[in-house]
């Protein structure tokens, strides 16, 4: 029964981890399944958009006859309740994991599993968390609707302040200690307290890509919110908040923006970093070295006796950390005529932190964001062949199916996904991008 319980937990962690849905990611160490690690991010159009909320997920050997046990870690050391049901203690109440009162035939069953179970979380983080609390469907008043908005208004100003910001500074070594009305604070120690292993972080490369996708998104928000709330106004408070279980604070954008600027400084100077310590990596014949040259001789290879695709690639001085990408519109398509330099800057620590791809070369694209981070996702990895390929699939898909996570361009994915003059728009702002290109290769 227990090695049962293993290979059923061992598989839905790997069909979570091969999954296409870029909200969800789980992890464990290798020598303990029952322990897992799980990411949800945020859902668009909610308050809680783009944030990165992470949960532990206990299972006995009973599972999947009994549900495992489910605690929010995001939580600002137990003083943030980000919803009626998501507690600032960690508990969450959910009818599937016999944590809340449901009706006949929520509870749970051996059928469901970790992926629904993340999911029927994600479902709590709506446009509206108030509807989340018992009642909800009664309060029409002036005074609830008041609330309801004051509530969502705090509830997306913490979501970046907490779950976005300081889970970036720690990851990056930023020191906030000495920034106004900040107190320092780390889950993951906060998490590791009374464990004797090493700090476990298996989402810290995902939040630092992500962040770097959605940085444009995170700015539109708070310059959008500022407008609405002047700093150093008290959240108010909740009727269903209590002592231990509420979230306060005050409305601070201004240093939200200066604080996400910093961030996204910090993390493109580690990217441009990687270079110096690739030349070091090559000079000590490091493997990771060598196995980067030899899967770029490969892949020029192979593209010399591919036809479909035009492209030039070659290593900045000589460093197989450092990349450089030509690509060649395609004739009879919205690129044609395009000439696009592309960067990708490999770390040493490839495939575990995975590369960072710029486009030197503006263009105005829904998946490429107007500082030129492109919004990609490798099939493989490890293999530097899959990256190249999604990098081409993802700048030359003309007909993309609707995934507002892959959006890292407002203005464009605003116009792509509008009206038909505003595709049009799109289209021709596109085309117009493309036409300068060459001025820039």
């Amino acid at each position: 029964m227990a090695n049962q319980s293993i290979l059923r937990i061992t598989r839905e962690l790997s069909e979570i981890q091969r999954g296409s849905d870029l909200s969800l990611a789980v992890a464990c160490r290798d020598i303990d399944v029952r322990h897992v690690r799980a990411l949800i991010i945020g859902p668009p159009d909610t308050p809680y958009e783009f944030g990165f909320f992470e949960f532990t997920v206990k299972f006995t050997r009973e599972y999947p006859t009994k549900a495992p046990a489910v605690t929010a870690i995001t939580t600002n050391g137990g003083r943030t309740r980000f919803n009626p049901n998501i507690y600032a203690g960690g508990r969450v109440c959910l009818s599937i994991l016999g944590t809340w009162r449901g009706e006949r035939g929520e509870e749970w069953s051996s059928a469901q599993g970790l992926e629904s179970i993340l999911i029927s979380i994600q479902s709590l983080m709506s446009q509206n968390p108030y509807e989340n609390e018992p009642g909800f469907e009664d309060a029409k008043s002036d005074y609830d609707k008041k609330n309801q908005e004051a509530y969502v208004a705090k509830i997306r100003h913490e979501s970046l302040r907490i779950s976005v910001i300081e889970r970036l500074e720690d990851y990056l070594g930023i020191d906030r200690g000495k920034l106004p009305g900040v107190t320092v604070y780390n889950a993951e120690e906060d998490y590791q307290a009374n464990a004797a292993d090493a700090p476990f972080e298996p989402f810290k490369d995902l939040c630092k890509r992500r962040f770097l996708w959605y940085y444009e998104s995170y700015m539109t928000s708070i310059d959008n919110e500022a407008a609405k709330h002047k700093d150093g106004d008290r959240f108010e408070k909740m009727p269903f908040e209590g002592p231990g279980n509420i979230m306060e604070g005050t409305f601070q954008y201004p240093s939200l923006k200066e604080r996400m600027q910093a961030i996204h400084d910090k993390l493109i100077e580690e990217s441009l970093s990687w270079a110096d310590e690739g030349r070091i990596a090559v000079e000590k014949e490091m493997s990771i070295a060598s196995n980067l040259q030899r899967q770029f001789e490969q892949i020029v290879e192979n593209y010399k006796k591919n036809d479909a695709v035009t492209l030039d690639l070659e290593l900045v001085d000589k460093n197989p950390f450092v990349w450089q990408m030509v690509l060649f519109g395609r004739p009879m398509t919205n690129l044609d005529g395009g000439v696009f330099r592309i960067m990708i800057y490999v770390s040493p620590k490839f495939p575990d932190v995975l590369p960072r791809v710029k486009f030197e070369t503006p263009i105005f694209h829904q998946r490429i964001s107007a500082s030129g981070v492109l919004c990609y996702d490798a099939a493989r990895k490890d293999d530097m062949r899959s990256h190249i390929e999604a990098i081409i699939e993802a700048v030359e898909e003309e007909s993309p199916a609707y995934d507002p996570r892959t959006l890292v361009n407002p203005e464009a994915a605003k116009l792509f996904w509008g009206t038909p003059d505003e595709k049009k728009m799109y289209n021709r702002k596109l085309r117009r991008s493309v036409q300068d290109s060459s001025e820039w290769s």
